[in-house]
């Protein structure tokens, strides 16, 4: 019987702890602190900059912001984000092909004649961690 309860206690301690991982973005050198800076999470190769995962916005204080994604389950996930300086809620862009807002995505990935790819931006969180992400627009 003690066995039993040792195993369901663990199950439920597993099933519990499944997902309290964090992922920290700290975002600077932004020109100024006007609008807000749209942040996404992407899971999924095929959905990058497409279709977030999860997704925050921040104010911008002296020209930096931080964001933290909670109950973020283990796995391999990339981040883009971008300075919505007019706060119209979308990245604006040029002859409909070339941002005209600061963008940054997670391991300072560029993109080069096209927009940044997922395993230049990809990173693992494992299970248990808060992870931290730097970028820098």
């Amino acid at each position: 019987m003690q066995t039993v309860l040792n195993y369901l206690m663990l199950l439920v301690t597993g099933l519990v702890m499944q997902g309290q991982n964090n992922v920290e973005v700290s975002i600077t050198k932004f020109d100024n602190n006007e609008g807000v800076v749209m942040v996404g999470l992407y899971s999924e190769e095929g959905q990058f900059l497409n279709k977030t995962f999860m997704s925050l916005t921040s104010e911008i204080s002296e020209k930096e912001a931080v964001v933290t994604f909670t109950d973020v389950p283990a796995g391999s996930y990339a981040i883009s984000c971008f300075h919505d300086e007019d706060s119209n809620g979308q990245l604006n862009m040029r002859m409909g092909m070339f941002p005209s807002e600061p963008y940054g995505c997670s391991n300072g990935a560029k993109g080069f004649f096209g927009p940044p790819k997922w395993e230049d931006a990809v990173f693992e969180v494992k299970e248990g961690e808060t992870m931290s992400v730097d970028i820098r627009l």
